[in-house]
């Protein structure tokens, strides 16, 4: 049986595809590495959107790993957030474009510390296993 989707997460998932194109676009001349954009959570009236990026690389081609680097790419996207609310008005067939605000993916780096535990286990006592 198909899983249905309701209209909220038909228009986050269309939101996402969109501002991954308009973000790759802006950020390209700044320097700040690769934004990607991992998930769009609406608002069940589609007025407001938080919008969950996560960076990878900066200019050396590093992994960003910390804070400030991360707040200066979200200092950057929520400034600019009014811009790509423009842009998604004139791509969007719908009434309401929702208020944009971007917040850092913290799964990345979960997923890494776990990793990292469970391979620190497996290296401390690798006849358990």
């Amino acid at each position: 049986m198909a899983k249905e989707f309701n209209r909220s997460q038909r228009v986050g998932d269309l939101i996402q595809k969109e501002l991954a194109t308009i973000i790759r676009v802006s950020v390209r001349d700044t320097g700040m590495g690769l934004v990607t954009i991992s998930a769009v959570k609406l608002s069940t009236d589609l007025a407001y959107a938080k919008v969950f990026v996560t960076c990878l690389g900066s200019g050396s081609g590093n992994v960003l790993g910390q804070s400030s680097d991360k707040a200066a790419i979200l200092a950057m996207l929520n400034d600019h957030a009014a811009k790509f609310r423009h842009q998604l008005s004139k791509i969007l067939t719908t009434r309401i474009v929702p208020k944009l605000q971007f917040m850092f993916d913290e799964s990345l780096e979960q997923a890494n510390k776990l990793t990292s535990l469970i391979d620190s286990l497996h290296s401390e006592d690798p006849d358990n296993y």
